[in-house]
């Protein structure tokens, strides 16, 4: 029986996924000046930490990188981000069923803060966990393990919901069950190699799960 549910924010709650892109193009194009990278190469760097992902662009250039990043995506945030139907009908009844309620994820926790406002979503989640919390990150399995360990239900009474690979294995790596969603911008055959438990096409069909 399911007594949580572990969503990721970026790409799964809430819909960043223009603005993730345009945070990196404008990254690269304003560091590297010439530097061309295609939306794909981008697109493989989702669910990352941030750090992890400019890190292969450059150990040296890693602080400039992200201040330019963050920069960009702040005064940006609330223009480019959309949210997902059905995500907070969704949230409501399965917070009327008794369902607890975590976000896990790899954004700093001022903008999941902002993101969930921007939707009025947040007094929906139980508990909150960013980088800030843990110091191993996705695809590991602390992230998920600490919101597990705040909501005081086991780990395999739990179900880890995401659009990337980083969120099935920190979902597989900590006894949960695991989801995926179908709406995601990586491709959908590569992370069907990670045997998600289950695949979902819109974020309604979680009330079907549990």
């Amino acid at each position: 029986m399911i007594e949580a549910v572990l969503f990721d924010l970026d790409g799964t709650i809430v819909n960043t996924n223009n603005l993730i892109l345009k945070s990196f193009r404008h990254t690269f194009k304003t560091h590297f000046k010439n530097m061309d990278i295609q939306d794909e190469e981008i697109i493989k760097l989702f669910g990352e930490p941030l750090k992890q992902s400019m890190q292969k662009y450059g150990k040296e250039n890693v602080d400039k990188l992200i201040d330019i990043f963050h920069e960009y995506n702040e005064s940006n945030h609330d223009v480019l981000t959309e949210g997902f139907e059905g995500v907070e009908d969704t949230l409501k009844k399965l917070k009327d069923s008794g369902i607890k309620l975590a976000i896990v994820t790899s954004k700093r926790r001022i903008m999941v803060e902002r993101s969930l406002n921007l939707f009025n979503l947040k007094h929906y989640f139980d508990v909150i966990v960013t980088p800030e919390d843990t110091k191993i990150h996705k695809p590991f399995a602390e992230p998920a393990l600490k919101a597990c360990e705040l909501l005081r239900v086991s780990p395999s009474k739990s179900l880890m919901v995401g659009d990337s690979h980083n969120d099935i294995l920190c979902g597989k790596n900590a006894g949960n069950k695991t989801c995926l969603v179908k709406y995601t911008m990586l491709p959908l055959d590569e992370l069907l190699k990670y045997s998600p438990d289950f695949v979902i096409d819109s974020i309604e069909d979680i009330l079907k799960i549990i």
